[in-house]
């Protein structure tokens, strides 16, 4: 049998995430959830970290376990150094490794560019060193363990283009600068992670919703919203599943330093 032949992998066998092990930031907050089913409904150990432990363990335990995968719910702030290396050792020690990282979760800000503070915003802004810090941890440990990882950061349609003042006039606070300057700026360090750590089987991506807007946001906001897309709708948190089986699997194995954006079409205007 040659090479190409031993090689070949069915389309089943290159989305099957089976004895691998994922960590997912932020995965009991509304898009986390689905993150984070969606890996484990494509069989791997899930990871769910937040800032408060018990509502982690729940949330894990409720996962679904396709190959008997074992998950995991534990305490982790990003925005601290200690807490990022505890949470490491703790994973390396009951799974192993960590083979997928999503940088998801971030610590939010809901003032808009008129009444956001000078610490607010630099707050908001070092959730970026936060995710290249965790994916830095995640790095070392797979290159030590000589095993391959896929590291997914979660970008935004407003990483890419300007908001939409109309969306937000009269009825909710502009969507923040900081956060746009968050997200453009995870894009850029995307790219660069990717083609610093590629020589080291370590694959950076990032992933970039669209709107996608919790069950809290104002009605008004989300009818303006809606009449903006191209596809006249938001987006469900499911639809996010399978992008992030795809980056992490072997489905994407020759993808690096890219944004898969999942937006309704929003950016193609």
């Amino acid at each position: 049998m040659s090479n190409a032949q031993s090689e070949h992998k069915t389309i089943q066998q290159l989305f099957d995430l089976t004895d691998t092990v994922s960590l997912v930031t932020g995965a009991c907050g509304h898009l986390g959830k689905a993150l984070a089913q969606g890996l484990a409904e494509a069989g791997s150990s899930v990871v769910v970290s937040s800032r408060e432990e018990d509502k982690a363990v729940q949330f894990a335990q409720q996962l679904p376990r396709p190959v008997q995968q074992a998950h995991l719910g534990i305490q982790l702030d990003q925005l601290d150094e200690n807490s990022r290396q505890t949470a490491l050792r703790r994973i390396q020690t009951e799974l192993g490794g960590i083979d997928t990282l999503v940088n998801n979760g971030h610590f939010p800000l809901s003032a808009d560019l008129n009444t956001v503070t000078e610490k607010e915003f630099k707050i908001h802004l070092s959730n970026a060193s936060a995710y290249f810090f965790l994916a830095k941890l995640v790095c070392d440990l797979a290159v030590n363990q000589q095993r391959q990882a896929s590291i997914i950061m979660l970008g935004s349609m407003y990483g890419s283009v300007g908001s939409y003042p109309d969306a937000y006039e009269g009825v909710s606070p502009a969507s923040p600068v900081a956060y746009h300057a968050l997200k453009g700026g995870i894009l850029q360090m995307t790219r660069h992670l990717a083609v610093y750590w590629s020589s080291k089987g370590v694959r950076v991506n990032s992933l970039s919703p669209g709107p996608f807007p919790g069950p809290w946001a104002p009605e008004a906001m989300v009818q303006r919203l809606e009449r903006k897309s191209p596809m006249k709708r938001m987006g469900k948190p499911d639809e996010l599943k399978g992008a992030i089986v795809f980056l992490a699997s072997q489905a994407s194995s020759y993808m690096t330093g890219q944004n898969l954006v999942i937006d309704g079409g929003w950016t193609a205007w």
